[in-house]
Order: C-alpha cells, then structure tokens, then sequence
C-alpha cells in the first residue's frame, strides 16, 4: 500500500505554569513518536485519558505546532489548517458547529477557505448532506434543530465535503447515546468503503476499534508501547500495557477474561515522567533494567509486524 503520511520522532512540549519568580515548567505531551498511515488505512489510537492521543491527532491535522520531528503528508507537504486534504471531526457535536451559522454554512467552511463560490458550496453541501443520510432541507436550519446524533453526521459532512485524503476522528462516538453510536460507527465504516480515505481514529472504546481498524498504535504518557495489525493487537498483544487495557474490557459468559493483568496505581505526571520505561511504575514485570533504559519498539518474537515497546515482550 502506498504511504500517505508519515510522522518522524514527534515530541509535544507545553508549557505549563510560570510568572513572577516562578520557573516555567514543560509538560511532554508527546515524545519521540513515530509513525506511518497507508492510503486507504485506518489507524486507531488508544490508550488511557492523558496519554496524548488527542494531542497527537491534533498535530496531524495541523491543528497544533509539535515541538520536534516531522509530518510528512503525500507529496511531502506538511498539513495545516487552511489545507482541505486532512480533515477533523471532533469529539463534541454540540460545541463543533457554530451556533449562528446554517448548515450549509458550517459544511461548507473548508470550501470557503479554499475560495469556493457560495452557489458551488450550498451545491456541494446538499450533496455532502445526502452522502450521511440528511435531506436537502437541512442545509437551511441551524445546529440547534438537530440531535446529537444529526449533528455529528453534520460534522462528517463537513469533513467530507473538500473529497479530504484523510480524516482524524477523535472519539466522535463518546458525546453520543448509545441507540445512535451505531449508527455513526455505520456510516464511518460505509465511508471508509466507498471513499478509500484513510482514517486516524481516536477512542478508548476498544470494542469500536476492533471494528473499524486496519492497524492500532498504543500510547502511554505521551510514547508508542506498542503499534499491530488489528487482529494480532487483539488476539496476541505483546505489551503489558496492551494486554491491561484488553484485561479490562468486560466480558459476559464462557469467554469471559480472567481478573489479571490490571492496571493498577494512577498514571505519573507528564510533567516528570519516570526514567527508562515510561510504564515501569504500573508493570507487573518490571526488573531494574526497565527503570535504567528505556526500550525500543522492536518487532515481537515470530511476529515482525507488531511492534512492541517492552524489555520483556512476549
């Protein structure tokens, strides 16, 4: 497959604190993360809250400046917000759509920015609507005469609307109920389908992953503690960290997991992290080589397509 983006040690270092005889101090959102997204692939991103997922989705989007390191982006360009090649959907439906604009507005604004004329835009919105199952009335009202879950097809529509080569979603089914989180999860796999555009998808929800990934990179405080193929992440995880997380996840009947393996104790400040391995402090194998070097990710033992971040990897 043809690689269609590529991040090179990407680190994220945000100030934090600071003022009048007080040092500035940096928080490292995200460190030396490197990674690569095929044309057409979906790439999911997991991992606990504070663990720099969002942060990183947003920094492929163009949406925040990394400190270090490089994105490259198809034909070596960086992305950026004015460009319509990546486009976002964001976690909230509620607060993503500006409240005093129509629809067609809203839908159309990467059009805008690109310098569509107004007639061209409300035609291409029309039709952006249709694609996620909205009427053409719609692009007349505004984001308060529609659901939750109306609004973020809204949402997908706007990111559809400039034909974008990628999309990072981040968790775009969290700020949903239920009865509707499957719709939306539909869609996104029905677009995935027939637009061949490659996905970064953001989410704690690993049941969602499972379905909508061709690949899963697994973030802890910032770094990768593990990047698989889908299937292999899920039926044979190398890191500890991975295998928590999946321990974690509820079970009912025969097939249930076992009570072993969980996380424990709460994640360190990302403004001190631990020395060596970043997970040291929360890993049931930890030895003291594992709080002196801090491990490569390497392929797993048999397994050269799933990476693994571990002294101990199985």
């Amino acid at each position: 497959m043809t690689e269609l983006l590529r991040l090179d040690r990407i680190a994220v270092d945000i100030p934090v604190g600071g003022g009048f005889l007080k040092p500035k101090m940096w928080l490292q959102a995200i460190n030396d993360v490197s990674l690569s997204v095929a044309r057409g692939e979906t790439l999911s991103l997991v991992g606990e809250s504070g663990s720099g997922k969002s942060t990183l989705g947003n920094v492929i989007a163009g949406l925040r400046k990394q400190t270090s390191g490089e994105v490259e982006f198809s034909s070596g360009c960086r992305p950026s917000a004015g460009r319509p090649s990546i486009q976002m959907i964001f976690q909230d439906p509620f607060t993503a759509l500006d409240p005093r604009m129509i629809i067609w507005q809203i839908v159309t604004e990467p059009l805008r920015l690109a310098g569509i004329s107004s007639e061209r835009r409300l035609v291409q919105a029309v039709e952006a609507l249709n694609d996620v199952g909205l009427p053409p009335e719609a692009a007349h009202r505004y984001p308060h005469q529609f659901s939750g879950g109306q609004r973020q097809r809204i949402a997908i529509a706007r990111a559809l609307v400039a034909e974008p080569e990628m999309i990072v979603a981040d968790e775009p089914l969290s700020a949903l109920d239920v009865s509707i989180q499957s719709q939306v999860l539909n869609l996104l796999d029905d677009i995935k389908k027939r637009r061949g555009i490659s996905f970064i998808f953001i989410s704690h929800d690993l049941g969602v992953v499972r379905h909508l990934s061709d690949r899963v990179a697994v973030l802890y405080l910032g770094r990768l503690m593990e990047v698989a193929p889908r299937d292999e992440l899920f039926d044979t995880p190398s890191h500890p960290y991975t295998q928590a997380l999946l321990n974690a996840v509820p079970r009912i009947g025969r097939g249930r997991r076992k009570r072993e393996n969980l996380l424990t104790g709460e994640m360190p400040s990302p403004l001190a992290p631990p020395s060596g391995c970043v997970f040291h402090t929360r890993c049931p194998r930890a030895q003291a080589i594992c709080r002196q070097e801090r491990p490569e990710l390497l392929p797993a033992p048999g397994r050269s397509a799933q990476l693994s971040a571990c002294h101990f990897k199985d």
